[in-house]
């Protein structure tokens, strides 16, 4: 499991539009990275409006949105609500697992697995500076906003 002060485990993912990302492309820049189990659902879309809506205006981060989605399903959720930051399809799992949050989840008394809301701030060296787990979408863009304005790029 990631912790403060961490590395951010390396990554090569594509995005909404086919083009593969990586870790690489994040050096030198602040970074939001967050998970969520599936695009254009109630709450992952009430979490990326927040995303979108709050933290584009602040300079030198990059945000990346992940989850298990294909690439073209990104694309429509991008279209669809006019987001403003990259998604990454991880659709094996790797970072979601890599970042330990792939985990056991229980709805209607099934349990499955699936990805844990859960979102990474990194310092322009890659390094965790702040962890949040089991996130509610409603507020949280706020509560990460505050983290990066505190970084002074």
């Amino acid at each position: 499991m990631i912790v403060e002060g961490d590395s951010f485990p390396s990554f090569s993912l594509p995005d909404e539009n086919g083009k593969i990302v990586s870790s690489d492309d994040l050096r030198g820049k602040s970074a939001v990275i967050y998970f969520y189990p599936k695009d254009d659902t109630t709450g992952c879309t009430a979490e990326a409006c927040e995303f979108r809506d709050t933290l584009p205006g602040i300079d030198g981060v990059t945000i990346l949105g992940v989850s298990p989605d294909n690439p073209r399903s990104h694309r429509k959720f991008v279209d669809k609500y006019s987001l403003n930051f990259t998604l990454l399809a991880d659709t094996e799992q790797a970072l979601c697992k890599a970042a330990g949050v792939w985990a056991e989840k229980s709805m209607y008394g099934k349990k499955y697995m699936g990805v844990e809301r859960s979102t990474f701030v990194l310092d322009g060296d890659g390094k965790v500076v702040k962890v949040f787990r089991k996130v509610k979408p409603q507020g949280h863009a706020a509560e990460v906003k505050a983290i990066v304005e505190s970084l002074g790029r």
